[in-house]
């Protein structure tokens, strides 16, 4: 893993346990992308105890003993499946994989935590949801960009407490860096990764969601392109989509794998959010030219300009609120509907995408 293609993003955080050593068990299978550490970190910081983990390729086990020393190693998925005490499952599959696995899981009485995309086609979604209606099994999706940023989480503390007024437009950009080399072969295969609205976009779509309020949105339209890698004729490389939300919120998305070597971090992540008393400003991983340090906050309200850097401060309750969801069968981390929702509609913007690659490169 590159420390600057966002692989191994797998932020840390001083938390308080929302539960006593022992009380929630949980297991890691399905190694294929960085950000089970991510996965793990969060929860293991909110007091889970991470008893097992599996993956087929030895040497991704060895690495996540290297981070997590003492867990267990399963000789085969059925360990943990099968393990009595394991409650939730955390999963970070080759994303085609990812939804048939969370099926199994549930099936087998454990909760679900899936990085993203939690799906790659509409029949995978219906069958979680199918899963989700027979087992009553959560199936959590790590949508990071806004779970795991400090400064994506203050910026919805400000919208609670009314800082911008109603929310009317969010306007997220999602540049990631290439790094091709480092990369694995599904990632560049789009039956596997799904493209790039259904992979990448869905942060922002569920960013959306959340900040706007929206129980449900309409995809307006969406591109998507392969603009400059000729070599991987199945990667896009660019895309973009404009949606309305059922409140009447709009968004507009832009992703992307054209971060430049320059950058000191993986990609210049920022958002825009337009209510109607003020606006927000998100600089979630650099202010590039000023600082190199991640979550920068800028907002405008009726009472002036204001500025705050938010990182170490906020911290990422989701991951406790998750851990006292499963124990107690609650939804204050995310509801089933929101995540369901954020899927279907990264889903549907992929399937309907213009697709804007030259014919050079077609």
């Amino acid at each position: 893993m590159n420390p600057k293609d966002g692989m191994n993003y797998a932020p840390k955080h001083e938390a308080k346990p929302v539960v006593e050593q022992g009380e929630f068990i949980m297991a890691a299978m399905a190694l294929d992308h960085g950000h089970i550490y991510g996965m793990c970190n969060g929860l293991v910081e909110a007091g889970a105890q991470l008893k097992w983990v599996y993956d087929p390729d030895p040497a991704k086990v060895t690495a996540f003993l290297n981070t997590y020393p003492g867990v267990k190693v399963a000789a085969s998925a059925a360990d943990i499946l099968e393990d009595p005490e394991v409650q939730l499952v955390a999963a970070a599959g080759i994303p085609c994989e990812r939804g048939p696995l969370g099926v199994t899981v549930m099936q087998h009485g454990k909760d679900y935590f899936t990085d993203k995309a939690p799906f790659t086609t509409l029949a995978q979604l219906e069958d979680a949801r199918a899963a989700v209606e027979a087992t009553g099994q959560k199936y959590m999706v790590y949508y990071s960009e806004r779970l795991h940023v400090e400064s994506a989480i203050y910026a919805g503390q400000l919208i609670a407490k009314g800082a911008i007024g109603r929310v009317l437009q969010v306007i997220g950009l999602g540049p990631h860096r290439l790094n091709a080399a480092s990369r694995p072969e599904w990632f560049f295969q789009r039956e596997k990764y799904g493209g790039i609205l259904c992979d990448i976009g869905s942060h922002q779509i569920e960013q959306f969601l959340f900040y706007a309020g929206c129980q449900e949105a309409t995809i307006l339209h969406s591109k998507v392109a392969n603009y400059n890698n000729e070599a991987y004729p199945e990667l896009e490389d660019f895309g973009d989509a404009t949606l309305v939300g059922d409140n009447g919120a709009t968004q507009y998305f832009r992703v992307d794998w054209f971060t430049p070597d320059g950058l000191g971090t993986w990609g210049d992540g920022r958002t825009m959010i337009m209510g109607t008393e003020g606006y927000i400003e998100l600089r979630k991983y650099s202010d590039i030219g000023r600082s190199s340090t991640p979550d920068h906050v800028y907002w405008v309200d009726g009472e002036g300009e204001h500025y705050e850097h938010v990182a170490g401060r906020v911290g990422y309750p989701f991951f406790g609120e998750l851990i006292l969801d499963c124990l107690h069968g609650t939804e204050h981390a995310m509801t089933q509907a929101h995540v369901f929702k954020a899927a279907e509609l990264c889903l549907k913007a992929q399937a309907q995408a213009v697709n804007l690659t030259p014919a050079t490169l077609q």
